[in-house]
């Protein structure tokens, strides 16, 4: 069984949105939830979907599906404080549910995070079926430089080698006992403010394995994020129209 855990328990501080959080704007007349939450609604590895949500959005979340016919949700759990705890909810609630948690991929995922594509998707299965993890990535186009702090005056103190560096993205997948047994032992060890599940795994000796993805899989996290969002559907429904 293939499950995408999508995480939608940001409240949207660095969009300087007083209204909504970040994942329920719309563009198009279309909430950016719903579109991330279309690519595994649409694609034919993916088995369900759960969704971390905060509370207080809860039932406008169900409208929503109810509206746009995302059907393959079996899950809504409430967020936790952190982003760790809200993915621990979610682990929680699938695993709970399921009989075969070693056989059992998820694909956790932002739900801010809408420019995957299903080849990316099934790449990510393909991955953890064949080493046990995947963790999306993307090359850096940017120079890395490390600071120093501790003059009154920052300078640069390294410079990294780009050309074996990258970011790492989402999705990030496992198979569903790995991933909910460290969440767990970290949980109880008292940590619970590490922001992704990369990171957990490794801390825990987890060997993570990389797909890559397309370099446009940006999360929306500030107003630049969302009008690059938008400015990328209308290209594409521009090459669609124009053959461009």
């Amino acid at each position: 069984m293939n499950t995408a855990l999508i995480f939608a328990g940001g409240t949207g501080i660095r969009m300087n949105s007083n209204a909504k959080p970040k994942q329920f704007l719309s563009i198009r007349q279309k909430p950016v939830l719903i579109y991330t939450l279309e690519h595994f609604e649409n694609h034919e590895e993916i088995d369900n979907i759960c969704i971390v949500c905060l509370a207080s959005w809860i039932n406008e979340l169900k409208r929503m599906l109810k509206l746009y016919e995302i059907t393959k949700v079996k899950w809504i759990v409430k967020g936790g404080n952190t982003a760790q705890e809200s993915i621990f909810n979610g682990l929680s609630a699938i695993y709970a549910d399921d009989s075969n948690p070693k056989e059992t991929v998820v694909l956790i995922h932002d739900g801010v995070r809408p420019l995957i594509d299903g080849e990316l998707i099934a790449k990510c299965i393909d991955s953890v079926k064949k080493h046990g993890s995947a963790i999306t990535v993307a090359p850096i186009a940017e120079t890395i430089v490390n600071i120093n702090q501790g003059s009154a005056i920052e300078t640069i103190e390294n410079i990294k080698e780009r050309s074996i560096h990258k970011f790492a993205r989402a999705p990030q997948c496992f198979f569903l006992e790995d991933i909910f047994a460290v969440h767990k032992k970290s949980r109880e060890n008292g940590i619970n403010c590490i922001l992704d599940s990369a990171t957990l795994m490794h801390q825990n000796g987890h060997p993570l394995f990389i797909v890559d993805g397309p370099e446009k899989n940006i999360k929306i996290t500030t107003s630049i994020d969302y009008y690059i969002f938008k400015a990328l559907l209308n290209a594409e429904e521009d090459a669609q129209v124009f053959g461009i």
